[in-house]
């Protein structure tokens, strides 16, 4: 396991509870790369420095902590530059990930079909493109780890014009794959379809599990789902196909987003999106603005929605003594206090439940089995089915 630090930079574009909250991320993303994180560091700063993204002094002072304390890998919470991935290198003298590279890494690592593998390549191939003078010395040094599993590492001496060619390649293989998978959608085309998105970890492959009977693998860890799954599910005497795909995350790398075109566009195709969120953590509408930001990125709009808020069995909050008189927190709000708020905001097309503890779970049942039984009938008024 490799010693790492974290740094992140509190700027006018975001300050400090903010920066805090991406960094308790990074730790938790660091953690399912396999890293182990020793200490984090922030500096408030006017703006990024082209250079060292931070004052000269504090990475000074970081590198210094870096040579006493053996860390192996410095990740930053933004992208860098080539220029200052490489001044960084030779200030601190070890690896250095940013937020992306970390991302990608996670997904090599987490990539099983051979469609995720090339999709995942692809987005590689597209972040290393730019940093080809800079890498290439640094990567022939290093035994893989964090932020090194992928074409990097295995080929050194590649040029600019093999990896163009590479990533045309890899781009012909997707359109390939694009249309085979829009042939099968076409045979299921008789079906309503649903697909579950949310925030990475938020739970949806243990829904699918519940919904389905089925055994996808779930995992307490960032993006343990990479492939889309598609099951037959039937409430009651009424069949539809339910998708898994893969989560989303807020600074999601847009070499990401391209390369994952042909798992999003089972959104494109479904006909109700079950947004699954995780009511237990503290910044779960953030994690929901995240995700509606990246529906709009990929033109998923206007679809109707079921909100899903999971693991109601880990929420919690601090009750006031009714002398308080102090501002009520955001650690104050009850669980009543959001489902009666989401109730109202969303024309009740909220539900509150625990997958793992069953609770609501027939409740859940029944709204999702009026949403699709009322899509079904505007879809194909004049199906020969009975529901």
């Amino acid at each position: 396991m490799e010693n790492v630090v974290l740094i992140g930079a509190i700027t006018l574009a975001q300050n400090d509870v903010e920066v805090s909250e991406y960094l308790k991320e990074l730790e938790f993303l660091t953690d399912t790369a396999g890293g182990s994180v020793v200490k984090v560091f922030k500096q408030k700063i006017g703006r990024i420095h082209a250079k060292t993204f931070l004052g000269k002094g504090k990475i000074i002072s970081i590198g210094e902590f870096v040579k006493k304390n053996h860390i192996d890998t410095a990740v930053f919470d933004d992208e860098l530059s080539p220029s200052q991935q490489k001044n960084l290198e030779q200030i601190l003298n070890c690896k250095i990930v940013d937020r992306t590279n970390l991302i990608l890494s996670i997904f090599a690592l987490r990539a099983k079909t051979a469609m995720s593998k090339i999709q995942v390549e692809l987005a590689q191939y597209q972040y290393l493109l730019p940093r080809l003078t800079n890498m290439w010395t640094h990567l022939s040094k290093q035994k893989g780890g964090i932020g090194m599993r992928g074409p990097g590492e295995k080929e050194i001496e590649t040029d600019r014009r093999i990896v163009r060619q590479q990533i045309s390649l890899l781009k012909k293989k997707l359109i390939k794959i694009d249309k085979q998978m829009a042939t099968q959608r076409k045979g299921r085309d008789r079906l309503i379809r649903a697909s579950l998105v949310g925030y990475t970890n938020a739970g949806k492959s243990t829904v699918m599990n519940l919904l389905s009977k089925s055994s996808v693998f779930a995992e307490d860890k960032l993006f343990a789902t990479l492939d889309t799954t598609v099951r037959k599910v039937v409430l009651r005497n009424l069949p539809f196909l339910l998708s898994d795909t893969v989560g989303f995350i807020r600074k999601l790398p847009t070499q990401l987003v391209q390369s994952f075109k042909s798992t999003l566009d089972e959104l494109h195709e479904s006909d109700l999106l079950v947004h699954v969120v995780d009511v237990s953590n503290m910044d779960f509408e953030k994690h929901m603005s995240a995700v509606e930001k990246t529906l709009k990125e990929i033109n998923c709009v206007g679809k109707k929605q079921l909100i899903v808020f999971n693991k109601i069995d880990n929420f919690q909050y601090v009750q006031k003594d009714e002398d308080d008189l102090t501002p009520i927190k955001r650690e104050n709000l009850s669980l009543a206090y959001w489902e009666k708020t989401w109730m109202a905001k969303n024309n009740k097309n909220a539900i509150f439940i625990s997958c793992i503890k069953k609770q609501n779970i027939d409740v859940f049942k029944e709204k999702l089995y009026d949403l699709i039984h009322s899509i079904q009938k505007e879809k194909y008024p004049y199906s020969n089915f009975l529901y």
